[in-house]
């Protein structure tokens, strides 16, 4: 028997139309970096996101093109968000927070015809100017920050730009399956990768995220995403909010202790979302300074929310903490821990510990953990397992078509987590496969990093693990063995990773440590199971 149903095609176009038909009168609010206050209606974003994809076109941008965004948190760049998609171009969201290697390798990679940037930002473009290759336009924001125009090569301002193009609305039919954006990996091991997000996985992303299971946006929200447009574009936040018609907050720099408290309270913030290192910040100033929030929700993901923070911010202000988890390759929301009816009735010590586990997939997505032999480990909350997704906007593949040991040959991705499933479907991740430190809800390569410090003549034998830290989440612990007769001098080797590493990814001098011995295993790898465990002692 055949279908009767219509083939509407799963496109954001869909998403911007339905803006300016169903709720054109709700607002979207922007505090910029000189703290003014920019509010725009629904309708005002439809008209100006019209005009952009017109601007576009006219300067040439072509179906396939890559346009980059190197850019905050501001409605500027959800018209990009729209805008580049609509017209069958690829939106590339790029991370400010790349080592100039990283930066220039994936808009190289990525192939950028023009990049968007903001003005507070551009002096990480000027300085690798003469790394980047192929991109002809830069579009630089006004973020209101005082300092002078960047010097660019063949620049224009956005309001400029923006004035080049008509107010006439032209949707070219669109394929679901089509590139609408494309983010890069951290860039673990090796060079980042790219995962090519379609309009139908972004589509069914988005409304998988407004369900109520899931992080449940909704019209009568008002949402602020701490995290940055950059990161995974904002958890798909940005497309679902414009989806539903809630009041959209972009807090731009704003993202810290009182400045973000100010503008949850001045803005009726009701659901936000960011990484724990931000929500810890909040926490002690909000123990400080009284607010009159109308905050219920925070969306945590990038790594773990400690226990501790979950209940002081529900014992002290009501304001439940909604453990998330994905990945770039998750689009990325993969699981989401709301407690199920029956369990409100337990006790505070059983709810919160299931209050801290990343939870269960969300509508469209599946998870299984599986042994070192492939065989599904028992859901018992206590056999590990390293973590296998699979749905709609998972990744199927790399834009490079690299690594395929991470894509079975059954259609799962392979996530490197390892994990315990127990009996209500919960999902707690225990490790991670691969040796890695996530700090500020960014990863860091130990690999990369043993290799640098290596490369000294002076050393002999270098490990890097993580440690907890209250502010970065994790940081790095470099334990150093000396060449005979020599003594380790810490400043020199943080010197050494200066030329290679971002600031925040940066050990303290008093975690670059000298060591008569590292320990091994049986076949002679470092045990960093036992530095670790050093370390927590």
């Amino acid at each position: 028997m055949r279908s009767t149903m219509m083939d509407y095609p799963l496109v954001l176009p869909s998403i911007l139309k339905r803006a300016k038909e169903v709720h054109p009168h709700k607002e979207i609010i922007t505090k910029w970096h000189d703290n003014s206050i920019q509010r725009l209606t629904y309708g005002d974003f439809y008209k100006r996101t019209i005009r952009l994809m017109s601007a576009l076109r006219k300067a040439g941008v072509k179906p396939g093109d890559a346009i980059a965004t190197f850019c905050l948190n501001h409605s500027v760049h959800l018209e990009l968000y729209f805008a580049i998609p609509s017209i069958r171009a690829v939106l590339h969201t790029i991370n400010i927070r790349l080592f100039p290697e990283q930066l220039t390798y994936i808009i190289n990679e990525a192939k950028d015809k023009f990049i968007f940037v903001d003005k507070s930002l551009a002096s990480s473009i000027e300085k690798n100017l003469s790394q980047i290759h192929g991109v002809q336009k830069y579009i630089i924001i006004d973020d209101k920050e005082n300092i002078p125009l960047p010097n660019l090569p063949n620049s224009i301002l956005y309001e400029d730009f923006l004035k080049t193009g008509d107010e006439v609305e032209n949707f070219e039919p669109i394929d679901e399956f089509e590139a609408a954006g494309i983010c890069y990996t951290s860039g673990t091991t090796g060079n980042p990768k790219g995962v090519v997000y379609s309009h139908r996985s972004t589509y069914l992303h988005s409304m998988s995220i407004c369900m109520g299971d899931a992080l449940n946006i909704r019209e009568s929200e008002t949402v602020l995403p701490v995290v940055p447009m950059f990161h995974v574009n904002s958890w798909g936040i940005p497309f679902a909010a414009v989806m539903t018609g809630c009041k959209l907050v972009f807090p731009g720099k704003h993202l810290l202790g009182a400045a973000l408290a100010e503008l949850l309270e001045s803005e009726g913030v009701t659901l936000t979302a960011g990484v724990p290192t931000v929500w810890n910040v909040l926490y002690q100033h909000l123990k400080k300074t009284k607010y009159n929030l109308k905050l219920h929700t925070m969306v945590v993901g990038g790594s773990a929310a400690p226990r501790g923070l979950i209940e002081g911010f529900e014992k002290e202000f009501g304001i439940s903490i909604l453990h998330a988890w994905g990945m770039t390759e998750t689009s990325p929301v993969g699981t989401v821990s709301h407690l199920r009816g029956f369990m409100n009735e337990w006790e505070d010590e059983k709810r919160y510990s299931y209050r801290a586990k990343q939870g269960v997939p969300v509508p469209g997505v599946e998870i299984r953990a599986v042994d070192d032999q492939g065989k599904d480990v028992p859901k018992d909350g206590k056999t590990p397992g390293e973590l296998l997704v699979r749905g709609p906007w998972i990744a199927a593949s790399y834009k490079s078509g690299e690594s395929p040991e991470s894509f079975t040959s059954d259609g799962w991705f392979r996530t490197g987590d390892v994990v315990v499933l127990d009996e209500f479907g919960y999902m707690q991740i225990t490790d991670r496969k691969k040796d890695l430190i996530k700090t500020r809800g960014e990863w860091i390569s130990s690999v990369d990093m043993e290799n640098l410090v290596m490369a000294d003549p002076d050393v002999l034998e270098a490990a890097v693990v993580g440690r907890k830290d209250p502010v970065r989440d994790e940081a790095p612990v470099v334990f150093i063995v000396p060449i005979e007769g020599k003594t380790l001098d810490a400043k020199k080797i943080h010197d050494r990773l200066k030329d290679h590493f971002a600031h925040w990814q940066l050990p303290k001098l008093d975690d670059i440590r000298s060591v008569s011995t590292i320990p091994k295993t049986s076949v002679g790898k470092f045990d960093k199971k036992i530095l670790r465990k050093q370390l927590e002692e």
